[in-house]
């Protein structure tokens, strides 16, 4: 394993502009660069550089990083190999990695090997499999296609898997890659049996598990890879891989329900599709789309089931859009799903029905108007009360706007009258309500804090050990405590190298963040222990306010209203600016 220090070493001598306009033409502007994200298609500049953070974000598609996530992301290479490649460049040796234990050798490259081996024993048993070649046939796919998406065959044999392991079938690897199975008797056996096996990919071509459909009767239809150190159902996309250059060129991916549906569309001539991995459409695969192409399109079987399934990614792209971007959904006669539609529609009638999709808003508004009657007045009001917990969140202001005109027209009342209704000022962008007013105050004040010890590290010096108890979100909680603890320890506070020596997708989020917006916390040397007092008074006054709301809310016995007296006491001394009481 790389040591942590040599990856800040590199990333202190590494200029991140000079690497970046290598392969991006990059475009000076103040003190950043800017230029067309490489990693979505956009026709004006929201990609940012930063010599002085040397980071990069996109302002678009939210992709963002340091000299290294950009080698990983743009050129596809692996951590490893993006480090000795920079550090190639700079004049450094890369140290000899040290020797990992079996636990640490189970949660890294070893297991992305397990499972290439794996999906190699599979492929070699599908060539030798008749059923397994029938079954495939039967669904129209070619060998070509097979071979594209390394479709393979798990025999049916309890151990089929130890044929190419050997002895290392009994090791822990196994099963925390998902392969094997133990049961209570600590009998080994293959978790895929007697099942068409396709390998589910990284963005880097990195096989990080699989998904098996059963041959003939058997349950469960489909089976996943479980949760492994490499495989999360809720962050990865089958097919995105193979389907990458596809979406670049159309500009378009389409979302599916399942494996078939997405090789049997490339088979007949459509690559742009990709499908979740039986979950829920989630934010993470929302925002990892929209770095691909600008228009999404879900594809789901026109049953129960497949508006449920559309509901749930509505409700998972409503946070993440963008007047830039457009989200479609698309139902099929019930009679169909994506694979059987191709084969007999072909692919020009799939094309039409994308071009004819559902548009986000149409959708949405026909959900929330379901069976009521809106020839009456109660139909009407009903329909703009549950319009309120989706309409306000919105983030594409132009298409929310134009979202309550139609609900408006729908409603048969102004749209000021809609605003206020929706709990959101006439005339803004949306902006909530008293009522939603004091959670954002406590992230905004939180907020304040990370960016000010951001911008001014030596202010970490001055945060009281207690406040990170004061702080409500988890993740906030754990970057404070970061910054304070190096801070202490003499190490020199860099975002940047922080950002890189984290594997939580939470914290990495929150850290670019701070790199992205530490500078908006305009704080002079002589104001910055004034700021950093008020924000600190700040985030008391939040929590005592949170107290005493959580014990006005039952009947309360003597020591709790002498508690609640003691934090109405707190509050007055904060509110009027007062040290907080010990």
């Amino acid at each position: 394993m790389i040591p942590e220090s040599f990856v800040q070493e590199v990333l202190a001598r590494v200029d991140i502009v000079d690497l970046i306009e290598r392969h991006v033409p990059l475009k000076k502007g103040g003190a950043n660069y800017s230029a067309c994200c490489p990693f979505h298609n956009e026709k004006s500049p929201s990609f940012t550089v930063s010599p002085t953070k040397q980071f990069y974000h996109c302002f678009g598609c939210g992709a963002h990083g340091t000299a290294i996530g950009f080698l990983i992301e743009y050129a596809g290479v692996s951590f490893p190999d993006a480090i000795k490649e920079l550090a190639q460049q700079v004049g450094l040796q890369v140290p000899e990695e040290e020797r990992p234990d079996p636990a640490r050798q189970a949660q890294s490259q070893s297991l992305l090997e397990i499972t290439a081996r794996a999906a190699k024993f599979y492929r070699e048993q599908l060539k030798i499999s008749p059923k397994a070649i029938d079954y495939l046939k039967s669904r129209g796919l070619t060998g070509e296609i097979a071979a594209r998406y390394g479709i393979g065959y798990a025999p049916e044999g309890w151990q089929g898997l130890r044929s190419v392991f050997g002895e290392q079938y009994e090791q822990p690897a196994l099963v925390e890659g998902g392969l094997v199975i133990t049961n209570d008797t600590g009998r080994r056996y293959d978790r895929f049996r007697d099942r068409v096996m396709f390998p589910i990919h990284d963005q880097r071509g990195n096989i990080i598990g699989f998904g098996g459909r059963v041959l003939g009767q058997g349950e469960p239809k489909y089976l996943n890879s479980p949760e492994t150190p490499l495989f999360e159902k809720g962050r990865e996309l089958y097919g995105l891989h193979q389907a990458r250059q596809s979406i670049r060129e159309s500009n378009t991916v389409v979302v599916t329900e399942g494996y078939m549906d997405v090789v049997a569309l490339a088979q007949f001539g459509f690559g742009a599709a990709v499908a979740t991995l039986g979950t829920a459409t989630t934010a993470t695969h929302i925002q990892k789309l929209f770095r691909q192409a600008e228009r999404v399109v879900f594809c789901f079987d026109g049953d129960k089931a497949g508006r449920k399934a559309a509901r749930r990614a509505l409700e998972a792209s409503i946070e993440h859009l963008a007047d830039d971007r457009a989200v479609r959904f698309l139902f099929l006669p019930a009679e169909h799903d994506p694979d059987s539609y191709i084969r007999e529609e072909g692919l020009v009638a799939f094309q039409r029905a994308l071009n004819e999709a559902t548009p986000l808003t149409d959708f949405l508004l026909r959900e929330l108007r379901g069976d009521l009657d809106l020839s009456t007045a109660e139909g009407r009001a009903r329909l703009v009360f549950e319009a309120k917990d989706w309409v306000p969140r919105m983030s594409a202001p132009i298409l929310r706007a134009q979202t309550v005109r139609s609900l408006a027209d729908l409603a048969e009342m102004d749209v000021a009258e809609v605003e206020r209704a929706l709990g959101m000022e006439p005339g803004t962008k949306g902006r909530p309500a008293p009522r939603r007013l004091e959670r954002q105050r406590v992230v905004t004040a939180t907020r304040q804090l990370l960016r000010l010890l951001s911008a001014r590290p030596e202010l970490c010096l001055q945060v009281p050990d207690d406040i990170v108890l004061f702080l409500p979100d988890e993740t906030e909680r754990e970057v404070l405590q970061l910054l304070c603890e190096r801070a202490r320890s003499g190490a020199v506070i860099s975002l940047t190298a922080m950002f890189e020596s984290q594997s939580d997708a939470g914290l990495r989020n929150l850290i670019a963040d701070l790199l992205t917006t530490a500078d908006e916390e305009h704080v002079s040397e002589e104001d910055a222990s004034e700021v950093l007092s008020d924000t600190l008074r700040a985030l008391r006054l939040q929590a005592v306010k949170r107290e005493i709301e959580t014990l006005n809310k039952g009947g309360l016995n003597a020591d709790e209203i002498l508690k609640l007296k003691a934090l109405f006491t707190q509050k007055k001394q904060l509110e009027s600016g007062q040290k907080p009481p010990v």
